[in-house]
């Protein structure tokens, strides 16, 4: 839209909430705040303004090989969010500042990755994230850009080393297991050492345990079972003479036969 203010001819231009106009007059910054939001005038032929978006923009910066502090060769991607802070300066002071910006960011991420080892990429990403955004930030600030956030995405180990890794983490693990394992022997001895102690104090004891014993079996599979029991412990020794008990080849013990169903 142009308008003639006095024989001056002027162009209106309309900026969104979201953005800024930096305008130059015959090449040379207008002096003052950058124009917006809202209608603005411009002087055809004299001057030219950019726009400039002032909305939180992210972008994914590729995957970078990254020699580790420890010497290993990993793959890592990241993502990046930033602002225009100062429109002006953004303008005047680097040529494209999104592909700048871009570009920082991956050489930020490599620097940063190469100082720490395999086991702080994998565990620490927070304070990567944090290393690379105060990093990013103080490096772009010169261009008028605010870095607000950088998160770390994926680590990529190689093929081969997560087959060690894994390999390292199984023998752990069993280690770990066989420990725990002797440490029960250990305490299950003990317990049967006590046991033992209480049950020869006590002889009856010793023949309900043989009877639990027994119909825990029984309970499990069908099988016949022969389970001696000393008849002399029970009493019952004065039962079988008549029968014929208590003889020169008798030994003091009766079989009792559990068939199983």
């Amino acid at each position: 839209m142009h308008m003639h203010l006095h024989g001056l001819s002027m162009s209106l231009k309309v900026v969104n909430e979201f953005e800024r106009a930096v305008i130059f007059r015959l090449g040379r910054l207008v002096e003052g705040n950058p124009k917006g939001p809202g209608m603005f005038f411009i002087l055809p032929c004299i001057d030219n303004y950019v726009k400039i978006d002032l909305r939180t923009q992210s972008f994914d910066v590729p995957p970078q090989e990254v020699l580790s502090k420890d010497s290993v060769t990993v793959q890592v991607d990241a993502v990046v969010y930033y602002r225009i802070s100062d429109p002006v300066t953004s303008v005047t002071n680097v040529v494209n500042v999104n592909q700048s910006t871009k570009l920082l960011s991956q050489t930020t991420l490599r620097n940063v990755l190469g100082i720490k080892t395999l086991a702080d990429m994998l565990t620490d990403r927070e304070n990567i994230s944090e290393m690379m955004q105060t990093t990013l930030d103080q490096a772009t600030d010169p261009w008028g850009v605010k870095v607000e956030r950088v998160e770390v995405k994926d680590v990529r180990l190689p093929p081969q080393l997560q087959r060690a890794m894994a390999a390292e983490a199984e023998a752990a693990r069993e280690a770990r297991a066989k420990v725990i394992a002797a440490e029960g022997e250990q305490n299950a001895a003990v317990a049967y050492a006590e046991a033992a102690d209480i049950m020869a104090e006590e002889p009856g004891a010793l023949q309900l345990r043989y009877l639990q014993t027994l119909n825990l079996i029984s309970a499990e599979k069908s099988s016949t079972i022969v389970f001696p029991l000393p008849l002399a412990d029970m009493g019952l020794d004065q039962i079988t003479k008549p029968f014929g008990g208590g003889g020169a080849g008798d030994t003091g013990h009766a079989g009792l036969v559990h068939r199983g169903t």
